[in-house]
Parts: C-alpha cells; sequence; structure tokens
C-alpha cells in the first residue's frame, strides 16, 4: 500500500453547483474512509480546495476513486497536487 496526498483547488466559479454535489461527494468520501482507502480529508478553512490523504495500492487505484468521485464529473475542482507521500509522523 501507499500514501497519496492530493490537494484540490475549488473552482469558485462553481460554488453554487460544488455546494449541491457535496453531499454526494461526502458520503462518497464516507465510505472510502471505512473502506480502509481514504485516511484524511478535510476542506481549508476559506473554501478556496481540500487536502486529501489516501491509502491505495498505487497511483492507478487513487485515479480511480477519483474518477468515481461526485465532485470530478461535476467539475468543481482541479487537481494542484498529487503526490505519493512517506508519512514521517503517521496521522492517528
Amino acid at each position: 500500500m501507499a500514501q497519496f496526498v492530493v490537494q484540490l483547488c475549488f473552482d469558485l466559479a462553481e460554488t453554487d453547483r460544488r455546494m449541491e454535489v457535496r453531499p454526494a461527494h461526502r458520503e462518497y468520501l464516507a465510505s472510502l474512509k471505512e473502506a480502509g482507502k481514504l485516511v484524511a480529508a478535510g476542506p481549508f478553512t476559506d473554501q478556496t480546495g481540500a487536502l486529501l490523504v489516501y491509502d491505495v495500492a498505487d497511483e492507478a487505484e487513487l485515479r480511480d476513486i477519483l474518477a468515481k468521485d461526485p465532485y470530478t464529473p461535476a467539475g468543481v475542482y482541479e487537481i494542484a497536487t498529487l503526490a505519493e507521500w512517506q508519512p514521517l509522523f503517521p496521522l492517528s
């Protein structure tokens, strides 16, 4: 397994659309957390983006997970960072 960090930048012109889709997005994240695929996630307090940490087999699995996120077809974000992460102090 590998951990990846994904930083999203929200399209501020699509805030209304993001708010419409957010309940489905959060339900999807909860299912990933329950399955052990999502370590941590949350928006920045200024609502310009979010940070997510995934525990997956590889980047291909991560990209599949991202493709299935309701935010993706809604077109409400861009990926600012997608990088494999080697935590020095794991999240608890």
